[in-house]
């Protein structure tokens, strides 16, 4: 298993798309867990006890806004939480990886040093760029403002930081034919 990750605005949502157009599967952690908090009934349970009722709206979806909120900046809270939906994307991830047919599948991931998951991963890949470029993509992407932008950002792991950890790196500050050709010379080094 490759881990891929990348700080929020760093493009590694769009390297995970190059490399599944170079015929790798690829695993998105972030999605498969907005659905497993949806549809695993246990899950949802112990959210609300850990949350209260509004963790769900009236249709019983997943309220976003609302635990965001609540964890932002709740360290604690925060922890409990991931303590809860980590072990179901987990085990998710490892069904997912008994139906693949490829001896190279990729674990995109926005925690992957944080969670130390680094350490299951054949090589690491972290897609990162400048503040700068990152928060205008969030900007345009969802509509944040820059203190929106910057305040999630300084809850993340620095980049520095990662850089040290990672066994790879692409830098995303230039166009997409720079980050694909850079994509695919970091998964062929792999292979």
């Amino acid at each position: 298993m490759i881990g891929l990750t990348g700080g929020i605005g760093s493009g590694k949502t769009t390297v995970a798309k190059f490399i599944e157009e170079c015929g790798f599967p690829v695993y998105y952690s972030d999605d498969r867990a907005k659905d497993i908090v949806n549809d695993n009934e246990d899950l949802k349970l112990k959210i609300k006890e850990l949350l209260g009722n509004e963790a769900y709206d009236e249709n019983g979806f997943y309220n976003r806004k609302f635990v965001a909120e609540k964890v932002f900046n709740n360290k604690d809270l925060l922890q409990s939480l991931n303590g809860i939906i980590h072990p179901a994307v987990r085990i998710d991830f490892e069904d997912w990886v008994k139906k693949q047919k490829k001896y190279l599948v990729f674990k995109e991931t926005a925690l992957l040093f944080e969670l130390k998951l680094n350490l299951q991963c054949y090589r690491s890949v972290l897609v990162t760029a400048e503040d700068n470029f990152r928060i205008k993509r969030v900007m345009d992407r969802d509509g944040k403002t820059y203190r929106e932008v910057q305040a999630v950002m300084e809850k993340q792991m620095p980049e520095k930081d990662k850089i040290k950890l990672a066994d790879c790196v692409i830098y995303n500050n230039t166009n997409l034919e720079d980050l694909k050709e850079q994509t695919e010379k970091i998964i062929f080094d792999i292979e």
